[in-house]
């Protein structure tokens, strides 16, 4: 998978596309685990910070290590 969008280089709709397609959701929470990961939140609310170009990928990352 390629590395996310620069915000500086990419559109809000880019940057949730690449979210979207990076922690697809596959409705199966047991199996899956990246509700657990992202504390009870799908990974688009998870990284609304950097879909809306205020914080980088690698710092909303940072807050689910």
């Amino acid at each position: 998978m390629a590395s996310a969008p620069e915000i500086q280089e990419s559109t809000s709709e880019e940057r949730r596309a690449y979210i979207k397609e990076r922690f697809p959701c596959i409705a199966d929470c047991d199996m899956c685990g990246l509700c657990k990961v992202f504390r009870g939140k799908d990974a688009e609310t998870a990284y609304a910070d950097y879909i809306n170009g205020n914080r980088s990928f690698a710092e909303v990352s940072a807050d689910y290590k």
